[in-house]
């Protein structure tokens, strides 16, 4: 039989409960959460029922999605229980899901952002190109192309390019943390987008056998 650790019990099973109707309980947090740092397995399911509602409209409220703010809600609880030896009894346990779940929701709009800016890219790169590569090639292998091809760039001019087109800081805040002047970052970033350029617009006059061997040919 296979061993299951409970984090992947909780994670599998969290979505049936919003079916069950609330325990009807009087509960107390500080006991509740003590039994929690012993590893209750009762006890976490009495928080979840007593919290799990709240912090899903929360969750919901941000994010607009119910589909991803209950994706969340598991990440969430699932963190609580990972956690759970470290939770303070005396100190407030809605702040602290609060945080929990506003750390993902962070995380969650952080990584929409980059799959924004990826696609922005492709398009403000070459509308012509980008046209034709998503009439005939799905969007999942589009952004897989434009890593590959940053994957090309020289360490330094990958660091810069990745800082400032994927993760959107300015040349001042890469500048401050590379030790490097502004017109250097330019530099890169200018010489970055000509070669991605290039290397898109050779796919396109090539074909994929001719980009395969270019992508993956040795630097």
């Amino acid at each position: 039989m296979h061993n299951i650790s409970y984090s992947t019990i909780i994670y599998l099973t969290l979505e049936l409960y919003q079916y069950i109707l609330p325990l009807k309980i009087v509960h107390n947090d500080r006991s509740l959460l003590q039994d929690l740092k012993s590893g209750s397995k009762e006890a976490f399911e009495q928080l979840y029922h007593i919290y799990s509602k709240q912090i899903f409209h929360n969750i919901l409220r941000m994010v607009r999605s119910s589909e991803n703010a209950q994706e969340i809600l598991q990440i969430v609880f699932i963190k609580v229980w990972e956690q759970r030896e470290s939770i303070n009894p005396e100190l407030s346990f809605k702040a602290f899901l609060y945080k929990i779940s506003n750390n993902h929701i962070f995380n969650y709009f952080r990584s929409a952002g980059i799959e924004r800016r990826i696609k922005a890219y492709l398009q403000s790169t070459n509308t012509e190109l980008y046209s034709h590569i998503e009439e005939n090639i799905h969007i999942a292998q589009q952004k897989e192309l434009l890593h590959l091809v940053i994957e090309k760039l020289p360490p330094q001019r990958r660091v810069i390019y990745k800082l400032c087109k994927l993760e959107g800081k300015s040349y001042d805040e890469v500048s401050q943390e590379l030790n490097i002047s502004t017109g250097t970052i330019s530099d890169h970033i200018v010489k970055a987008n000509r070669f991605i350029r290039d290397q898109f617009l050779l796919r396109k006059a090539f074909g994929s056998i001719t980009i395969a061997t270019l992508l993956f040919e040795n630097l």
